[in-house]
């Protein structure tokens, strides 16, 4: 259990107007005892708010701050504040500063015994020389001292420091900040300070939590500091990683500058039912997990949120998805989780196209299917499959993926890579639409393919093929099916866009519901839409899965996830994985500055105002590293590091991509 845990924090206020301002937005946070944790960013992202709430002085609008085991609702001494303008009262001395706030909080203690800490405080931060003097007697830097040795005399469980040496000279603040960093080794205090300064983060901080501009403000990036303690300044300076954390904080904050100046199109005018566009024509590919758009049109759940005609159209690979939306053709589409990313950094050496997600349609869905040839040759697993290709070394092995952003090509080739085959030089990956999977292997073109379904189980049922594996042993819950549109479009039309979010979000809800399954089904079975047998769609999605091994098919409940766990919340972390792994096989440069690629792409915002009107819940999973199926484990914070650890990977190249520049010089 954490020592500190902040919720997933929000907090609003209202305005005079009456309307309201999200000052932070799903703050996660989780602290270890002992630790300190620095907070920065620049004016307005909520750091003093933050702060205050686990003072108990504010109170969270929703989530909630937890100290061991318990919700904080109130100020307490177990946590102590340090402003920056010292609240000294001026009539009391050093000692009886101190002396009030002991007597108060330990009454039960005698008299002795509470002198004793008063004048063991005073040495502690060496006033003992000043203990009868008056605040109007001391420098600023003596009273900060009189302030510290206060809140640590009521032996806090926490230390909250608000820019405590803000208003300090140079001199006077690196010689206090010596003497904090003693005294919390001392006394393994749990701290946590607002600064403004990098330096003096670095110098003083085990974690430093970055925050974005507010409104919405939210934890960008966390920092390890893992310069060994005690430290001194010196020491601290000539520390190798010292520069490398420091150049990556000043990006952050420049990146946050760059991303307050950056204007967002005027809307157009609003149409009588209060949205810009009411006519939309959406792209899809003939998947099951196309489910929610073909749920939200038969249902009546885009005509619900006054998108009076939504025409989909059944697109024949994700090729044409992409022109579609590219071209300005589709208003909206289905996409593959990683086209978003990939269209906007321009993979693959293709004009960049920003595009924007606001909501993961589905999650989980894909399988690995080899050929009944491969099953036949004994191949079980992927040791087997490794061996298989190490025999036949003249013999080339075909694979088909989707898309080259796909899930399915990124977590095919992590499968692949794990057991030391690289899947550029020892085999061979082509794409191949979806709907054509199954011939291709009848034909004898590919030896396997990752796909969603039905194609996986209708080649099982067909005696075609085998299930290797499905990505529930891979990744269970990663994001597969997004809904993307171009960002410019978005920008356009933001009401609509708001309305088609929560169209789908009440489609993903009718799609989880079991009970509703059969009638799903047979409304994708129609020819408009997927248009397969009935057999073939129901593996996975209501009966048990057949891997096509003899073994017994299994019942996966969440095969194909819609809207349960938060399914649905567009995760800037699986973003970021994305991207890594994009970089990784050499499909796009890997962004400098991927918080703020990753922010733009990742419209968090959107799907929270689309899920709050529709009063479900508007915050995501527990923020924390993916650790995937082979033991390793991407670390949303430090991504570079991901890319710098794995073996088989093509040459990565990092360069600050600005969307804007590159979309007018293409």
């Amino acid at each position: 259990m954490s020592f500190v845990e902040i919720d997933h924090v929000d907090r609003i206020y209202p305005l005079a107007n009456g309307g309201t301002y999200v000052a932070l937005r799903n703050v996660d946070l989780k602290i270890k005892q002992g630790e300190f944790i620095s907070l920065i960013g620049h004016s307005g992202c909520g750091k003093s708010t933050l702060l205050n709430m686990v003072a108990g002085l504010d109170k969270p609008t929703r989530g909630g701050v937890i100290l061991e085991g318990k919700q904080i609702t109130s100020p307490g001494p177990d946590r102590m504040v340090v402003f920056q303008n010292y609240s000294l009262l001026p009539w009391l001395s050093v000692r009886e500063n101190i002396s009030l706030a002991v007597d108060e909080v330990f009454q039960n203690k005698p008299r002795g015994e509470r002198k004793g800490i008063v004048e063991h405080h005073i040495d502690m931060v060496g006033l003992r020389q000043a203990a009868d003097k008056r605040p109007g007697q001391l420098s600023g830097g003596m009273k900060q001292r009189v302030a510290i040795a206060r809140a640590l005399a009521l032996r806090p469980k926490v230390l909250l420091l608000d820019e405590p040496f803000g208003a300090l000279d140079a001199l006077t603040r690196g010689g206090l900040q010596e003497k904090l960093m003693q005294i919390c080794e001392e006394s393994h205090v749990t701290s946590i300070m607002v600064t403004h300064d990098v330096d003096e983060a670095l110098l003083l901080s085990d974690r430093i939590v970055m925050l974005t501009n507010g409104p919405e403000a939210h934890i960008g990036q966390i920092l390890d500091v893992s310069i060994p303690r005690p430290r001194r300044r010196m020491d601290v300076v000539n520390h190798p990683s010292y520069y490398v954390l420091r150049n990556e904080m000043i990006y952050f904050l420049n990146q946050q500058k760059k991303a307050k100046k950056r204007q967002i199109q005027a809307p157009m005018a609003i149409s009588r039912n209060g949205l810009e566009k009411v006519n939309l024509e959406i792209g899809f590919i003939p998947l099951t997990d196309c489910a929610p758009l073909v749920v939200a049109k038969e249902k009546g759940f885009f005509a619900k949120h006054g998108l009076e005609e939504v025409t989909l159209n059944r697109e024949p690979s994700w090729k044409a998805i992409a022109e579609g939306v590219g071209t300005g053709r589709l208003d909206a589409a289905q996409m593959v989780a990683g086209m978003p990313m990939s269209m906007t950094l321009g993979g693959g050496g293709k004009p960049p196209v920003p595009i924007c997600t606001a909501l993961t349609l589905s999650r989980n869905g894909n399988a690995i299917t080899l050929s009944k040839e491969l099953y036949n040759q004994g191949v079980r697993t992927l040791a087997d499959l490794k061996g298989a290709i190490a025999q036949n070394p003249d013999k080339v092995y075909n694979f088909a993926v989707v898309h080259p952003a796909s899930m399915h090509n990124l977590m095919l080739r992590s499968w692949l890579a794990s057991a030391g085959i690289d899947p550029d030089r020892d085999v061979n990956l082509t794409v191949i639409p979806p709907p054509q999977m199954v011939a291709n292997l009848k034909a004898g073109n590919i030896d396997g393919y990752c796909v969603g379904e039905p194609w996986n189980s209708r080649a099982v049922q067909e005696g075609l093929g085998f299930v290797i594996t499905t990505d529930m042993q891979l990744w269970a819950g990663h994001p597969e099916k997004v809904l993307g549109c171009k960002e410019e479009w978005a920008n356009k039309y933001p009401q609509t866009h708001v309305a088609l979010i929560k169209a789908l979000l009440e489609a993903c809800e009718y799609c989880d519901d079991r009970r509703h399954r059969e009638e799903v089904l047979e409304l994708l079975c129609k020819p408009d839409y997927v248009g397969a047998a009935a057999e073939h769609i129901r593996p996975g999605f209501i009966d048990p899965y057949d891997r096509g091994t003899g073994e017994e098919p299994e019942m996966m409940l969440r095969y194909n996830q819609f809207f349960v766990d938060k399914a649905n919340f567009p995760e800037r972390e699986e973003g970021l994985w994305v991207m890594t792994q994009l970089a990784r096989w050499g499909i796009i440069p890997f962004p400098k500055n991927w918080l703020d690629v990753t922010e733009r792409v990742r419209r968090v915002d959107v799907y929270g105002q689309a899920a709050r009107e529709l009063e479900l819940t508007d915050i995501g999973r527990d923020r924390e590293p993916i650790k995937m199926f082979d033991g390793t484990t991407f670390n949303p914070d430090d991504p570079l590091q991901y890319l710098n650890s794995v073996k088989i990977k093509r040459p990565t190249i990092i360069e600050e991509i600005n969307i804007d520049q590159l979309v007018i010089s293409k």
